[in-house]
């Protein structure tokens, strides 16, 4: 669903206030604008605060551009773009801790966490059905934990601000494992008030299921199986989730919100931004990662994926033949995700070959539009699947095999590998922990390679914690040599805000 603009009280708010030391004389208040004390007044008023959280989502550094470059800086991707400052970033080169993606990102989600914390203050004062207004603080409880899941696991040490701020707050600094138990809190009390499911108009909302699977993807970073593969077993027997039979559907603007999305962020094709980075009511409708992740010309060809993922979708484990060697089967899903030489397909209009494309070379096609335009812009409107629901048999797989019961993962495997447009031969025979590990893993990385689920997976198996796992990451993608043990694994926190705060300390060696 497409959620309204908001008043300008709704849309501001950041981690710390600023005043200037005078006005400009032109600068005049308007007496038409809407005050604090008109609005929070009526049931509508709520439920447009709520859309206003959503909205926060779309903003320039979440979901609408800085989010896809900060979580590719795992090992399926790497920059090759003139733009030297993108290219360091991806490269953990960071000299500059005022980077427009790390300072942007920042910025915009503390201002969605501002309106999720207007929410919860106000919102329960309003006089109104009290289901519905049960239902809205959980939306809002949801929106403001996927924002402190994204913020603690790109900054580590954040500030911590679950009240609506004034010009005088200064919020305390929270380690990462205070923000996670917040992030829970959160969810443990957003599940009962979320419904099942929303009406076709309102699909896009945060469903009961989502909440269910942002906790237990917490749990999964926190290696708490258990909890998590109860979790994740809720949401399967829940009816409301499964796998769409073309792979494709996930990603184009004609099947969103599908029985396979767990939880979406909308976008629309509509051209209303205005200038990028601003917060009005003519900004990030759409949605720009295609024009930074795909092939040049029609692109800017910014972030490329690394060889070794193209290689993983030859499936090593089919026989062509009864009584044949194992031999290399293609994944369909490998042409779906990436452009490359032997990818047959047409891309903007065009074949691989007659875009003159370097064959050594390949790029990202997930989220592209290339079968329906010649190039790319600003203005995309395919919603981003944020959490899907093959994500989440993946995850129960991993979290039933980490507790040592691989033979209950396998069938959760299998029913990934087969679904109808990909119809892989399934894994047979009997796996231990160890031996079924780096098959799930592997199929992760082809079925949501692209999708920015990448980092916080190596993150969860501690390939970031210690030399052995830098150097297993170094071999498939040699930017990790630059990886510094103890300070890469967070992005350093912007220097505006440090100047501001000085109780806000930066990570450790930025």
């Amino acid at each position: 669903m497409k959620f309204p603009k908001l008043p300008a009280l709704l849309l501001t708010g950041s981690l710390l206030v600023a005043t200037g030391c005078e006005k400009d004389l032109l600068d005049k208040t308007n007496p038409n604008a809407p005050s604090t004390a008109q609005f929070w007044k009526t049931q509508d008023d709520a439920v447009k605060s709520v859309y206003a959280c959503y909205s926060g989502l779309q903003q320039f550094a979440c979901y609408y551009r800085s989010w896809h470059f900060m979580a590719h800086r795992s090992d399926e991707s790497y920059s090759q773009s003139p733009f030297v400052e993108l290219a360091n970033f991806t490269r953990f080169i960071t000299p500059d801790n005022n980077f427009f993606i790390s300072s942007f990102a920042w910025n915009d989600y503390y201002r969605t966490i501002f309106r999720t914390n207007q929410v919860l203050t106000h919102v329960p004062e309003i006089p109104m059905d009290e289901t519905l207004k049960q239902q809205l603080l959980g939306e809002a409880r949801f929106v403001r934990a996927l924002s402190y899941f994204d913020l603690v696991y790109f900054f580590g040490n954040i500030p911590l601000i679950l009240t609506e701020p004034t010009v005088t707050t200064r919020a305390p600094q929270a380690p990462p494992e205070q923000v996670e138990a917040q992030i829970i809190a959160d969810l443990q009390a957003a599940i009962p008030s979320l419904p099942v499911s929303y009406s076709d108009a309102e699909k896009g909302r945060a469903t009961r299921g989502a909440a269910q699977a942002l906790l237990a993807k917490v749990y999964m970073q926190q290696h708490k199986y258990t909890e998590a593969s109860a979790l994740f077993a809720q949401i399967m027997s829940s009816g409301q989730y499964d796998l769409v039979p073309n792979y494709l559907d996930n990603f184009t603007d004609a099947n969103e919100n599908n029985r396979e999305s767990v939880f979406e962020v909308q976008f629309t094709g509509a051209v209303l931004e205005v200038g990028q980075g601003q917060d009005n009511a003519s900004s990030s409708e759409s949605h720009d990662r295609p024009n930074f992740f795909g092939p040049p010309g029609p692109t800017f060809a910014d972030v490329q994926p690394r060889r070794w993922l193209l290689d993983e979708y030859k499936d090593s484990t089919v026989a062509l033949a009864p009584g044949s060697s194992t031999k290399h089967l293609i994944d369909p899903r490998r042409d779906i995700s990436l452009i490359h030489a032997g990818n047959p397909g047409r891309f903007y209009g065009k074949t691989f070959a007659e875009w003159n494309w370097n064959p050594s070379q390949q790029y990202w096609r997930k989220y592209l539009n290339d079968r329906t335009r010649t190039d790319e812009n600003f203005t995309s409107g395919i919603n981003h699947r944020v959490i899907r629901f093959a994500d989440v048999l993946l995850m129960q797989a991993e979290a039933l095999n980490e507790l040592g019961r691989p033979q209950d993962a396998l069938p959760l495997v299998n029913r990934v590998r087969q679904r109808a447009s990909v119809n892989l031969a399934p894994l047979t025979g009997t796996y231990t922990r160890e031996s079924l590990r780096p098959l799930i893993r592997s199929e992760r990385a082809k079925e949501l390679a692209g999708e920015g689920t990448r980092w916080f997976d190596i993150l969860r198996w501690g390939l970031l914690d210690n030399q052995a796992g830098i150097d297993e990451l170094k071999g498939r993608d040699p930017d990790f040599t630059n990886f510094r043990l103890g300070i890469s694994k967070l992005l350093p926190i912007p220097q505006r805000d440090l100047d501001i705060d000085p109780s806000v300390k930066q990570n450790p060696g930025y």
